[in-house]
């Protein structure tokens, strides 16, 4: 992990930043929103999650000495690299809380500060907020999928060391119970779990001795793996060796549905009736959902979770919208917009509420001009960074219950894993009606 982030990014931001010092543009007050245009086919809402991990990151973006060198390498001139030695975010910052569904067109971020701190940090932030709110989506639909089962990251050995650890972070946000990432419970106190892999079965001369070996180290609470052979004859090893009160046993391979209704049958016939039956092997949320009415205790995700489930990406952006008419603090802001086909953005900051029904079920999203109040409007936007001081602190805890009550409040079509559009429309105003159907 970099002391500082500041060369996490793209070399068109400090090109952009070197032409706007030289026309005397970059000091102008400017409003950048990260937004999704769409979610991903299939999927019905969106999942905001590294926020924390991203204003830790702002916190320490500083251009020291190194960086400076390698900026001068790349062919930065001399006053860009002296105007980056002083470096400081002075800006403020908004953004939905982490954890919080989000739907096209949500202003998921709004960073306001002159141009030249605030295009600086366009990469980063994407780069954190798209990988992580992918994992997340993914992750929110597999522990809706999972039906209050309990749910295991376990995708290190499936990406980039650093994005193991963010994966498994982004997951814990939206419920899931444990990783298996030791780096991940150390940075952010998450509850990790282990037990073995078919490696240390092979190790030994027999299943027996394996199974001997591991009650005897980790006792007789711990998985057994049963499946390295002949799995329900590794059932009746692993319950000879551990005892009836073995803790629960690992299928990683065959048909799991079938297999965790013969193997719930033979720790039964020989008393394990409290012996849990954890299920892996390429899981994603349509897998764990045709386990639903298998006898599984409980579900570790490997592959499919780190990588978005099919959609690795949140699909984020991060536009200007409007900026200055001179370098004057108290100057007006102007709307300002792309008009690229196929790509278009919409000028002016803009609010963002969701509006609930009498029974407290999420209609719409509101992403409009000004701020809406009101019976049945929630506003969205909370402040995480004024005047350049973190507000928000990383707080897992208060993430996961963000995205329970999120979640909890979004119409029940919203966990379909079927085809459709997103669980909400976008309204850009509060009169502006639903869409029927």
């Amino acid at each position: 992990m970099t002391a500082s982030p500041a060369l996490l990014t793209d070399h068109y931001e400090l090109t952009m930043l070197q032409a706007a010092l030289r026309a005397g543009t970059a000091h102008r007050r400017s409003v950048f929103e990260v937004f999704a245009r769409r979610l991903p086919p299939g999927r019905r809402y969106g999942v905001v999650a590294g926020t924390g991990r991203l204003l830790e990151a702002v916190a320490r973006f500083r251009f020291g000495p190194d960086e400076l060198a390698q900026l001068e390498r790349a062919g930065i001139d001399r006053e860009t690299r002296d105007w980056l030695a002083d470096y400081r975010f002075s800006g403020d910052v908004w953004g939905y809380a982490e954890g919080e569904c989000f739907f096209p067109g949500s202003p998921v971020l709004v960073v306001e500060a002159p141009f030249a701190e605030a295009v600086l940090l366009e990469t980063l932030v994407l780069s954190v907020l798209n990988h992580d709110s992918a994992v997340a989506s993914a992750a929110s639909r597999m522990t809706c999928a999972s039906s209050g089962r309990p749910c295991i990251e376990m995708g290190s050995r499936r990406t980039h060391e650093e994005a193991a650890v963010a994966a498994a972070r982004a997951a814990y946000v939206v419920g899931f119970a444990a990783t298996s990432n030791l780096e991940a419970g150390r940075r952010h106190g998450i509850p990790t779990t282990g037990t073995s892999a078919h490696a240390f079965t092979l190790l030994h001369d027999t299943e027996r001795e394996a199974f001997a070996a591991q009650v005897a180290a980790l006792g007789t609470g711990t998985t057994l793996l049963v499946d390295t052979y002949d799995t329900l004859r590794g059932v009746r090893t692993a319950v000879e060796v551990a005892g009836p009160g073995l803790g629960a046993v690992r299928l990683d391979s065959g048909d799991l549905a079938i297999l965790a209704h013969e193997v719930r049958a033979e720790l039964d016939r020989l008393g394990a009736t409290g012996t849990r039956i954890v299920v892996t092997s390429d899981l994603d949320e349509y897998a764990i959902a045709a386990l639903a009415a298998a006898p599984v205790d409980g579900y570790g995700v490997g592959t499919r979770l780190v990588t978005g489930s099919g959609a690795p990406t949140a699909g984020m952006v991060y536009k200007l919208v409007a900026r200055a008419t001179s370098d004057d603090p108290a100057a007006p802001l102007v709307p300002v917009a792309k008009r690229s086909a196929g790509k278009p953005s919409v000028g002016g900051r803009k609010h963002a509420a969701r509006r609930y029904d009498a029974a407290g079920t999420a209609v719409a999203e509101l992403v409009t001009p000004s701020a809406v109040a009101g019976d049945g409007v929630r506003d969205l936007l909370v402040p995480l960074v004024r005047g350049g001081e973190v507000l928000a602190r990383e707080d897992l805890e208060a993430a996961r219950a963000v995205h329970r009550r999120s979640l909890g409040e979004l119409p029940r079509e919203a966990k379909q894993l079927s085809e459709g559009d997103a669980a909400l429309p976008t309204l850009s105003s509060p009169d502006q009606p639903l869409p029927e159907g």
